[in-house]
């Protein structure tokens, strides 16, 4: 019989990383309905920018964003005007 794994778990550390990158031990829920929200908002606005990865990292009380796109100019807009 052979077993199914999850085939982005196991990969996880050796040649994927994770898309989230913090740790809370009072907000976890929290922080990962905020984190959800975020990625469905990035998705629903910028839909047709083919956005493949969003990375969140939590540093204290900043949120970066990390969003991989196959069209850096939808998101960015002309001239870098959206960049903030």
């Amino acid at each position: 019989m052979g077993r199914k794994v999850h085939p982005v778990g196991f990969r996880v550390g050796v040649i994927r990383d994770w898309q989230a990158k913090w740790y809370a031990d009072k907000n976890y829920v929290q922080f990962l309905q905020e984190d959800l929200k975020l990625r469905k908002a990035i998705s629903a606005k910028y839909a047709d920018a083919g956005i493949s990865l969003v990375e969140i990292d939590r540093q204290g009380d900043k949120i970066l964003i990390n969003i991989c796109t196959a069209r850096p100019g939808v998101v960015i807009g002309r001239g870098g005007q959206r960049v903030d």
